[in-house]
């Protein structure tokens, strides 16, 4: 079941795609952000994202951008599902989405997804998220057809004052760590390390794993906060969901902060040693991607203090807010 208005869809998807009977929908657990069902007529399979309910912050969840990206990025190195459709039409289902075909395989989202793996497994999955990370930050923007796809300068300082007005929107207490993160953020903040496609909310679960080959990624998903920007500040919000102060985010049982997963240092040693990038503004990086993590928590909190989440888990994320600032702190000062 789901509230999906699936006469008005299948209405829509028959214009694009062949579609063999009634349509069936369900809401794909794990999501934080936008909305993710997977469709099907029985014979084939979607993946439908739509933006989540309720007052939605300026640039955030847009569909378009999501779509955009992923239909550039087929015929790349990086493995993505295949774009459909994209609607921007609310009224076909109340809101603009996307349409991509469903990409079977294992999605590691829990702890409990681990147990099954050796150590040996899931450090080779965590490093093959890493080179899918390095792969994409090789790809030629302007070759891709995504040389419009952001401004390539000043995207350090940019992040820092979107995140901050984001923060001014969402908020739901005041928080004295999180203004002071800002502040020195906006004090200490470097040109650019350089530029390049990014996926800007890269963890373990926004991965969709071959079901044989943990060690291979068969496609990356949630490309909600992608653009141009600066790889190590990608690299770094990675690193971040590694840090067990993002847990209660995940509902305390996340995957990306297992003790398990490779340490942070390993991470960014083998990017580091993959890509062939100057790794020299990590401090600053990584206090900006908590200070990221700390503002969308806040805003999954604000969402479900409101009734307008959908799903279960939802209620030890506004606990995450202070200790990712905290941490945000700690980060800069090395």
């Amino acid at each position: 079941m789901s509230d999906l208005d699936l006469v008005r869809l299948h209405e829509y998807l028959a214009a694009h795609v062949p579609i063999a009977g009634e349509l069936r929908a369900e809401l794909i657990a794990g999501g934080r952000s936008n909305l993710t069902y997977r469709v099907s007529d029985g014979r084939s399979d979607w993946v439908l994202r739509r933006p989540p309910l309720g007052n939605l912050t300026p640039s955030a969840h847009d569909m378009e951008r999501e779509y955009r990206v992923v239909a550039a990025l087929a015929d790349s190195a990086v493995p993505v599902a295949r774009a459909v459709a994209y609607c921007a039409d609310p009224a076909v289902i109340g809101a603009p989405f996307a349409v991509v075909e469903h990409v079977g395989g294992r999605v590691i989202r829990t702890r409990d997804d681990l147990a099954g793996l050796t150590d040996a497994d899931v450090h080779r999955c965590a490093f093959a998220l890493v080179d899918v990370l390095v792969d994409l930050h090789a790809v030629d923007p302007e070759a891709a057809g995504l040389g419009t796809f952001g401004r390539p300068d000043g995207y350090l300082g940019r992040q820092v004052r979107r995140w901050y007005d984001q923060w001014t929107r969402v908020a739901t207490r005041e928080l004295p760590d999180l203004e002071t993160l800002h502040d020195r953020l906006v004090e200490g903040c470097p040109d650019d390390s350089g530029s390049a496609i990014v996926h800007g909310d890269l963890r373990v679960d926004n991965a969709i794993l071959d079901a044989g080959d943990v060690g291979t990624v068969r496609a990356l998903v949630d490309w909600e906060m992608s653009t141009l920007g600066d790889p190590l500040a990608d690299l770094a919000l990675h690193v971040v969901y590694r840090d067990p102060a993002f847990d209660p985010v995940l509902g305390g049982t996340g995957a990306a902060s297992s003790d398990r997963m490779p340490s942070p240092d390993q991470l960014i040693e083998r990017y580091v040693t993959r890509s062939g990038r100057d790794s020299g503004s990590l401090a600053f990086v990584l206090g900006l991607g908590y200070f990221k993590s700390a503002v969308i928590a806040e805003g999954i909190h604000q969402r479900f203090a409101a009734g307008h989440t959908v799903g279960t888990g939802f209620e030890t994320v506004g606990a995450a807010v202070p200790q990712l600032a905290a941490a945000g702190l700690a980060a800069l000062a090395g």
